[in-house]
């Protein structure tokens, strides 16, 4: 199965940096939305979210709050 991959991130965010590579560890590409340069990403990520933390990251249609590691295997078949 394969599934549309989107974090929303900034380049000072930690937790950005580690879901990132957890998905390059796992060979999986995704689109990494800077929200720190684009007031319209950061309000279409608010709109999917509901709110502005980061790392926002969106499978599919589920939205994932934070680096929520089992809730990534879980929606992505490997848990």
């Amino acid at each position: 199965m394969h599934l549309k991959v989107t974090v929303y991130s900034t380049p000072s965010c930690p937790w950005c940096r580690k879901v990132k590579q957890y998905f390059k560890s796992l060979g999986i590409p995704f689109k990494d939305v800077d929200v720190s340069k684009d007031p319209r990403k950061a309000e279409e990520m608010y709109r999917k979210s509901g709110q502005m933390g980061v790392p926002v990251v969106v499978i599919g249609n589920q939205v994932i709050v934070g680096f929520d590691k089992a809730k990534i295997d879980r929606i992505l078949g490997i848990a």
